[in-house]
């Protein structure tokens, strides 16, 4: 049986440690995500993802770019590319020329990230601007789901074009709860069928072009008690059966208020990979008194796994290798001098 690799930590600082080494090599270690404190500049990020991969050339390397204000690595010629509300305000003002933009803005973001060695960003951010949500604010694209669905299919075709996967969040929605689920516990409170009809509409549209899914650290108390990462109802029932997904799911980073409903880390851990998740993260602990909150996951999710308390879903990892990307990327130099992204350059808004 394939050994199940579904946990992406972090690293505390801009290069490895020995524990870093060490936990890269465990064997429920199935990637990395990145911060700005562990870039200086691409230089040692590149010098850094090498050293993974060449730990194991199967982990996932990830970080949270968006655009906007979450947008991890600006220096040092990163392009600052605007939020995604951006867009669609171009839309508004001209349809095509905001998909144009966007596919662009997916292409510079990627082929970036790659040219350093990173193989995934958490993006499109797919929730609706209700203008309720300050975390999601302006990092949505648009309140209609169908403005929101075609921008960010155009960015997923940008990223495509750089040789990155995708990952749609945050499933079903986080655009209307107001709490932050990062420091509070957000709850949304209306019905699946007023959730369907707009918010998750989009991972419907999608559900064939979305390589990952990002479920909401949000409660919806109408369709389940647990949040939407924990829950076999939404997971399961709604987002695999109804809406037909077959691609990755993670879930959001454990350590956050919002996932606490579920306990700690390990046991929400358990929780969110019984609910149907493949992956799951834990963000910002490795700068938690040496990292002993990675090794109780680590090692919290080993001993569950072999109490039976567990179980990976048989396609998980198969649905992880998919995420990593499938042809070499063009390194910086080249990029820069590419005729391509110099196009993509110039078409941003």
């Amino acid at each position: 049986m394939i050994q199940h690799a579904p946990v992406i930590l972090d690293i505390a600082g801009q290069s490895l440690t020995d524990d870093d080494r060490r936990r890269l090599q465990h064997p429920l270690c199935g990637g990395m995500i990145l911060f700005t404190r562990n870039f200086k500049d691409r230089r040692t990020l590149t010098e850094l993802t090498a050293e993974i991969k060449a730990i194991r050339s199967d982990l996932l390397i990830t970080v949270d770019h968006e655009g906007g204000r979450v947008q991890r690595f600006r220096t040092d010629g990163f392009t600052h590319l605007p939020a995604m509300r951006a867009f669609g305000e171009l839309w508004m003002e001209d349809a095509m020329r905001a998909v144009d933009a966007t596919l662009s803005a997916g292409y510079v973001l990627g082929a970036e990230l790659r040219a350093c060695g990173v193989e995934l960003s958490y993006t499109p951010v797919v929730d609706l601007d209700h203008r309720r949500s300050e975390v999601i604010g302006d990092r949505a694209f648009h309140r209609d789901p169908r403005v929101s669905t075609m921008l960010a299919q155009s960015l997923m075709l940008g990223l495509l074009r750089a040789g990155m996967n995708n990952c749609g969040k945050h499933f079903p929605a986080h655009g209307y709860a107001v709490a932050d689920s990062h420091v509070a516990r957000a709850v949304d409170d209306r019905a699946l069928t007023a959730i369907l009809a707009e918010d998750a509409k989009p991972y419907d549209w999608l559900s064939t072009g979305l390589t990952c899914v990002m479920p909401a650290h949000v409660t919806f108390p109408k369709v389940d008690k647990l949040p939407a990462g924990f829950s076999p109802k939404w997971l399961k029932e709604i987002l695999r059966g109804r809406l037909g997904y077959t691609g990755a799911i993670c879930c959001d980073d454990l350590s956050m208020e919002g996932a606490r409903v579920a306990g700690n880390p390990v046991e929400g851990g358990i929780a969110a990979l019984n609910a149907g998740c493949d992956l799951v993260l834990l963000c910002n602990q490795s700068k938690v008194d040496g990292g002993r909150p990675v090794d109780d996951l680590l090692d919290g999710l080993q001993a569950a796994l072999d109490q039976g308390r567990w179980q990976a879903d048989p396609h998980s990892e198969a649905r992880r290798l998919d995420l990593l990307p499938q042809t070499a990327p063009l390194p910086w130099d080249e990029l820069m001098h590419s005729p391509s992204y110099q196009q993509a350059l110039e078409r941003l808004p």
